[in-house]
């Protein structure tokens, strides 16, 4: 259930106590760029990389290293933190005098870092409050932003918590990629598997539903399949005032191309933004993707 929180905060969001400051953490997969993170003062916790024989933090690989280990056939695969990553970074946030921790995640479908945190969170001597975004991506990223807004503006720990999910609840990830491959070498293809099988030139879009990729839609050729991602951006969008965000390994032309498009179609449009995606989420769809995060606010 997207946005659900954990057993760690089951004793419902009623009886939650009312924290002096309220500290919020995500994951690397929120995507999140350095100066937000610095800004709203989150904590990232970074997933693990393994290319080869090489195992570490996914921030500390090199993008164009990393696309020409999965062009060539290499064994890349991901892992979640280790639970003391998150017992540290909680312990950190209690020294510096936060009195409750809101941890907002990966989907627990696509990842065991819920896990990790979980465990983490039942050793610390403050609350802990660990939440499944059900989703991944600048879809938690946003939601990250929101919870942390909320925090620095001293709401109480369910108000930060009810902030996330109001964005978890909105926000769309759609998901170009040039092949299904990568999502099927490392088993997170999900629901997108009954499009294995067809023709190359046949481009799939993705979405993020129920916790897991799924498919939402195919056009011939990259030019069509951009087009029908653009379409289904404004689409989600509704109108409403939004946020942005194109996610890629790294910006191009196409990337460009596409702020412009979107500027042009969506009329009130907040922030509008390409990020660099994480590599953990590069590692599984491949070079060539790209995302389209719609956040109405």
């Amino acid at each position: 259930m997207r946005g659900r929180v954990t057993p760690d905060g089951a004793f419902g969001l009623t009886s939650l106590p009312v924290p002096n400051h309220v500290a919020v953490v995500t994951d690397s997969t929120a995507s999140l760029p350095e100066q937000l993170r610095r800004q709203w003062d989150v904590t990232v916790i970074q997933l693990q990389l393994q290319v080869g024989d090489q195992v570490d933090e996914e921030n500390r690989f090199d993008r164009g290293e990393l696309t020409e280990a999965l062009r060539s056939g290499q064994r890349v695969s991901t892992n979640p933190p280790d639970p003391g990553a998150f017992f540290w970074a909680y312990q950190d946030a209690a020294a510096a005098g936060a009195s409750a921790i809101v941890s907002l995640h990966i989907s627990q479908r696509m990842s065991a870092t819920l896990l990790a945190a979980r465990e983490a969170a039942q050793q610390v001597q403050i609350p802990v409050y660990p939440v499944d975004s059900g989703t991944t991506g600048m879809s938690l990223g946003f939601a990250v932003l929101s919870a942390a807004r909320a925090a620095a503006a001293g709401a109480r720990v369910e108000r930060v918590i009810e902030a996330a999910e109001r964005r978890f609840s909105t926000s769309s990830e759609l998901l170009y990629v040039d092949t299904l491959e990568y999502l099927r070498r490392g088993g997170r293809i999900g629901g997108a598997a009954a499009l294995l099988g067809t023709a190359l030139s046949i481009k799939p879009l993705l979405t993020v539903r129920d916790g897991e990729v799924a498919p939402l839609a195919r056009a011939a050729g990259n030019r069509r399949a951009l087009a029908k991602l653009v379409d289904l951006a404004v689409e989600r969008a509704g109108g409403r005032p939004t946020d942005l965000a194109i996610s890629c390994f790294r910006p191009t032309e196409r990337e460009l191309m596409l702020v412009q498009q979107l500027r042009d179609r969506i009329p009130d449009v907040r922030e509008l933004s390409i990020v660099e995606a994480s590599t953990v989420i590069g590692a599984h769809v491949g070079p060539g993707a790209l995302s389209v995060t719609v956040s109405p606010a």
